[in-house]
């Protein structure tokens, strides 16, 4: 989300540090009680208001920071405000009261509304989870810090709780999780879904992984296929499988008289096999007693908080004025791609209560920068070590930092990740925090374009080993395939850097050949093979 979008969010509710997902067992502080007040009370700081503000470089409005320490030094009066659920505005949450010590995994049973499936599929599944307790232990508690979101959203949006459940069956509810089809985060979204629902994926961060923003996505997607199948079941196999694979599934099964049904459809083993681990899942958190297994209990309340940032800062930083370690700062914030966090970017954090209110103070007697990172945009294709020294960095930090494999050059307007200095102290722009790319060439010498006679029984295969290419390479050129053979006479287009020689293998062959010529010497070329028609050079 960009923070022109996020703005246009918060002007409409009176937060500015929002609840947001997570479960705990530990209420707020009265100090955390008194930032959530103070915050609900503050708007988001313009643009024009962050450039007025205070010379330190502070990520936290002004105002809001005052009132902050104003509250929290004052008594904290009974009818106090309390701290305010972002998904229930009209509702003050009391971190103290029954139904928020109460257990969420009751109130995720209460909102089951799909069918059961009883197959048994969903009988190896359940013998799966209950043979791994100590699995399901794990699962279960790295879930519990995202659960409440994730619930309160599907129940907002009158879906049926058993989506609450779905990261279990996706990353195992980590959002860190990346399959080898490249499908990333919590939700499990492959590139192209993602950038279809809004999730930025860029040089600086992945919003696949960004708690919110995925929950979001996700629940968004589900809904519409949905609505696109009038079946859950439907959905979720159009989930994993993908829409056009399932609605291609249904009407062949109409054409053929058969049944429509997420059973009667013929799909890959993964997909058979999703919608009955989701059923064994529904039926653990049902009944946990009867396959030998413990739900560590959840609390029926949120426990971070949303902290809206108006400048950029490090990872370590905020970690550091956070009073957290880099991995539970990261487990609240896993979609940083970077060591730097872009405030036009990603205009907020998501902090534990006690956290927030430390970050809040700490930030605001700050002195010095906040971030010792910003973007540099190369002027045009270099080396690494070319870029290196344009920003004062040594080759080897620079490829670190930006993950530049070996022999490979930066393409001109790619951006980098380079240390803040004199001449590059301001926070990094919208623009390029929403669109920043990496672009990488590898670094060859430069190329010669040369075309070429096929002979007789020439291929894709038999001139890439002539002249050491791969097939690939050559089907490309060519816009074939790399099993196709080429026809007598045909011309085939390749790319040799100087080290190879154009007559590699065909001793007899002439370089830049006239037409005549070539029509003269047909027979001889046939049984030699191909020769050079005519070379240009060309990067």
């Amino acid at each position: 989300m960009s923070i022109t979008a996020l703005r246009r969010l918060l002007s409409g509710a009176p937060l500015c540090v929002a609840l947001l997902a997570g479960c705990s067992t530990t209420p707020p502080s009265s100090e955390a009680s008194a930032v959530a007040a103070a915050e609900a009370a503050s708007p988001p700081a313009a643009a024009a208001d962050a450039a007025s503000a205070p010379t330190h470089a502070s990520v936290i409005d002004a105002a809001a920071v005052a009132a902050v320490e104003a509250s929290v030094n004052a008594p904290i009066e009974p009818d106090a405000p309390r701290p305010v659920d972002p998904l229930r505005p009209e509702s003050v949450v009391d971190l103290n009261d029954t139904a928020a010590q109460a257990d969420l995994w009751a109130r995720v049973r209460r909102g089951f509304a799909m069918s059961d499936l009883d197959t048994d599929l969903v009988r190896t599944a359940e013998q799966w989870y209950s043979t791994r307790p100590d699995y399901v232990q794990r699962m279960t508690e790295r879930g519990s810090l995202y659960l409440f979101h994730i619930l309160a959203e599907v129940e907002r949006r009158g879906m049926p709780t058993e989506l609450a459940l779905l990261p279990f069956i996706e990353s195992a509810f980590n959002p860190q999780a990346l399959s080898t089809a490249k499908a990333s985060g919590m939700w499990q979204f492959m590139p192209g879904t993602g950038r279809d629902y809004d999730l930025k994926q860029n040089v600086f961060r992945d919003d696949r992984r960004d708690v919110l923003a995925s929950t979001r996505a996700a629940l968004d997607y589900l809904g519409r296929l949905y609505t696109m199948f009038g079946d859950w079941h439907l959905a979720l196999a159009a989930y994993n499988w993908g829409e056009g694979n399932v609605r291609r599934a249904v009407e062949r099964n109409e054409r053929a008289g058969r049944g429509t049904d997420y059973l009667s459809l013929r799909m890959p083993n993964e997909t058979q096999y999703y919608v009955p681990k989701l059923q064994a899942v529904k039926n653990i958190v049902s009944r946990p007693d009867t396959f030998g297994l413990a739900l560590p209990p959840v609390s029926n309340h949120p426990n971070f908080l949303s902290v809206p940032i108006t400048r950029d800062i490090d990872v370590d930083v905020a970690a550091r004025l956070a009073g957290m370690p880099q991995d539970e700062f990261k487990a609240l914030n896993p979609q940083m791609n970077k060591p730097v966090i872009l405030a036009a970017g990603t205009p907020y954090v998501l902090l534990p209560y006690d956290n927030a209110n430390q970050f809040v103070r700490a930030v605001a007697e700050h002195r010095g920068p906040l971030a010792s990172w910003t973007a540099w945009i190369a002027p045009k294709t270099l080396r690494a070590s070319e870029a290196a020294k344009h920003v004062g960095m040594t080759e080897v930090e620079l490829r670190e930092v930006n993950r530049i494999p070996p022999r490979m050059l930066v393409k001109s307007g790619s951006t980098l990740l380079v240390p803040r200095s004199e001449k590059r102290s301001a926070d990094v722009s919208e623009h390029i925090a929403d669109n920043a790319v990496m672009s990488l060439a590898p670094d060859l010498p430069p190329a010669r374009k040369v075309s070429l006679m096929a002979g007789k029984k020439e291929s894709v295969a038999s001139v890439a080993r002539r002249y050491g290419l791969s097939t690939r390479q050559v089907a490309q050129w060519n816009d074939v395939g790399t099993w196709a053979s080429f026809k007598p006479g045909q011309t085939i287009v390749i790319y040799l850097t100087g080290k190879t020689s154009t007559t590699r293998k065909t001793s007899r062959a002439k370089p830049a050949l006239k037409p005549a010529d070539v029509k003269t010497i047909r027979p001889a070329a046939a049984r030699t093979g191909l020769r050079p028609a005519k070379v240009s050079t060309t990067r």
